[in-house]
């Protein structure tokens, strides 16, 4: 499940803790104090770590401010346990940087209820892209499975921005990025209220996961508000022009329409699913049709 370290130099409640949450299907590494815990955690980041307040110095107030201080384990989630009760000591452990606080003496049930919540979480904003906030690859999988589990017909609508490296190097990377954020923004304000959901696979490829009979207005729309909302970022004279001239992929400068949402809907079965790389492969000759010349920038096709 997960890995998790455990600092506290009480040895008897290091093992009970150890033990409980081996039960549960974790994996465990127990420190005695402080500054073993700093060491084991920059040595190989944990999911979570659960310090004890008092363990001499460092203690475990300290010790999450120093990991919440370095860039790169300042993402790990930290549990303070603590036998103190006034309020100056939780808003102490809050202020340090703990993600969570519990009181001894505790019930082991909820210490493991609370180890749930915060890998959960930090596992879920972790795989948020950062551009747009909208959940990526593993999220967007464990959808598509839950609707292949349902047994009911769904669509996937995939969309990306067509020329968008020519696109990037001709604008630079703040338009660039901004344009990924006005797709994001299209794609999940048309499926608000629609029972879709919405991931971003990365770069300036989304996802919506949808009832097939909402899907192609879905794909319609977000394409619409997409084109009416870029022209904001751009220059006014490649506006009017709707063109740009960039280096196409072999280094040949030619000229560029103005970067547009391409959408390939695929409907699914689920009575008639095989593999998710199936849906990959079936999902990339849709994108191909919907790119090519004639298709309006839609393509539908059935799983």
């Amino acid at each position: 499940m997960s890995e998790i370290l455990f600092a506290d130099d009480d040895e008897a409640l290091r093992r009970m803790v150890g033990d409980f949450l081996r039960h549960a299907g974790h994996e465990v590494r127990l420190c005695e104090n402080g500054t073993q815990a700093l060491s084991e955690v920059r040595r190989a980041a944990p999911d979570l770590v659960i310090l004890d307040y008092r363990m001499g110095r460092p203690d475990g107030f300290e010790v999450a401010r120093e990991l919440k201080a370095e860039p790169r384990l300042s993402h790990v989630p930290v549990l303070i346990l603590t036998g103190e009760s006034s309020i100056e000591d939780r808003l102490g452990g809050f202020e340090a940087g703990a993600d969570d606080y519990l009181a001894k003496p505790f019930d082991p049930r909820e210490l493991l209820a609370r180890v749930t919540a915060l890998v959960r979480q930090t596992r879920r904003s972790l795989d948020r892209n950062p551009t747009t906030g909208l959940p990526g690859g593993l999220a967007i999988e464990q959808e598509i499975e839950r609707r292949r589990e349902a047994g009911t017909p769904f669509s996937l609508c995939y969309f990306d921005l067509d020329d968008f490296k020519p696109f990037a190097d001709r604008f630079g990377f703040a338009v660039a990025d901004e344009a990924i954020r006005e797709a994001g923004r299209a794609v999940a304000t048309t499926a608000e209220g629609r029972d879709a959901f919405v991931g971003h696979v990365g770069g300036d490829d989304f996802v919506a996961v949808c009832p097939p009979e909402g899907a192609r207005e879905i794909a319609l729309t977000a394409r619409a508000r997409f084109s009416q909302a870029l022209p904001r970022h751009l220059p006014p004279e490649a506006v009017r022009a709707g063109t740009y001239q960039a280096e196409d992929r072999a280094g040949v400068l030619r000229e560029f329409p103005l970067t547009r949402l391409s959408a390939a809907v695929v409907r699914i079965d689920p009575a008639r699913w095989t593999t998710l790389e199936r849906l990959g492969e079936v999902v990339a000759d849709a994108k191909r049709r919907s790119k090519a010349s004639g298709s309006g920038g839609l393509a539908e096709i059935e799983l």
